[in-house]
């Protein structure tokens, strides 16, 4: 495709969490450092909540590729799961054999005996659920009920939510307020800011391969983000088919019309704001000029409606 054209080895604004391309943004440094803070205190629960497409997954990715070995952890990508598959699938990531038709006691047991091992082996498990909004109500509190398991001291297991701001609807319920009592971190990812597009877009083709990474501008990167709402996965989207565009054209840098057509063939995209009064401003200015001639009234009249007619196809 276009590679060659601009001079990279890879694709630079793929949708796939790859840390390679970890930006650093503000918004996921932040989320990185309350997420270290709260496993080294040693929390039970802790939340992080963001819209679509705001990185959630890129984070929890940069997560258990940083952890310490002194961590084993357990993830859980697709956690709409009943009671019984999620403590199946809770087991599993530890290397605990259920028997076929085994009971929450069996799995208390069991699970149990996992977790004191490990913590004789002075390391701590970490349970992480992705897409956590999708967990049934009868899941979460299975789930609170795997945090029971503790010492006098510490808890054997801690549980990082990743989930959309669904999430905390969910947990608000008052059915559900025993496991919101116990969340005692959480974060909320923000969008980027086109200032932030600008140094995102440099960062992600300078690790492309691009020799400088300067292929969008920042007026560019003003109109991506308004049409992106600073949404890092659409952002990508729109970037990659905006660097389709430009590689058609012969193009290397990326111009406002790339966004705008990119934009257009994004469902997902927001419109780019308007200016309404620039369909009066325009008839204004133009009556002002013509208004110097010697039209006669109906000429002016004509021209005005005709001005009018042009301004509302335009």
């Amino acid at each position: 495709m276009y590679l060659y054209h601009f001079g990279i080895r890879q694709l630079p604004f793929t949708l796939t969490p790859n840390t390679q391309f970890y930006f650093g943004l503000p918004s996921h440094n932040e989320a990185i450092n309350v997420l270290t803070t709260a496993l080294e205190s040693g929390e039970g629960f802790i939340k992080v909540t963001g819209e679509v497409g705001t990185g959630k997954t890129l984070i929890c990715r940069k997560l258990l590729n940083e952890l310490s070995d002194g961590f084993v952890t357990a993830y859980i990508p697709n956690p709409y799961l009943s009671p019984a598959e999620l403590r199946k699938s809770v087991a599993a990531e530890l290397q605990v054999d259920l028997s076929t038709n085994g009971d929450q006691q069996e799995f208390t047991h069991k699970i149990q005996q996992r977790l004191i091992e490990i913590r004789q082996q002075h390391k701590a498990v970490l349970l992480i659920i992705d897409e956590a909004q999708a967990l049934p109500d009868e899941s979460i509190e299975a789930l609170r009920l795997m945090t029971n398991l503790e010492t006098e001291s510490c808890k054997l297991m801690q549980v990082v939510l990743f989930g959309q701001p669904e999430l905390n609807d969910k947990i608000s319920k008052p059915e559900l307020r025993q496991l919101k009592q116990r969340i005692t971190f959480s974060y909320s990812l923000k969008q980027m800011d086109a200032d932030q597009i600008f140094q995102y877009s440099r960062h992600r083709m300078r690790v492309a391969g691009h020799a400088t990474g300067d292929v969008f501008s920042k007026g560019v990167c003003r109109l991506l983000f308004k049409v992106s709402n600073g949404t890092p996965r659409l952002v990508n989207i729109i970037a990659h088919k905006a660097l389709m565009l430009a590689y058609g054209e012969g193009k290397y840098k990326i111009s406002r019309k790339h966004i705008k057509l990119a934009a257009k063939d994004t469902e997902a995209a927001f419109a780019i704001p308007g200016f309404p009064w620039m369909a009066w401003a325009l008839p204004v200015v133009v009556l002002g000029v013509t208004g110097l001639t010697l039209f006669t009234t109906n000429e002016l009249y004509m021209s005005y409606q005709e001005l009018l007619s042009y301004v509302s196809r335009w």
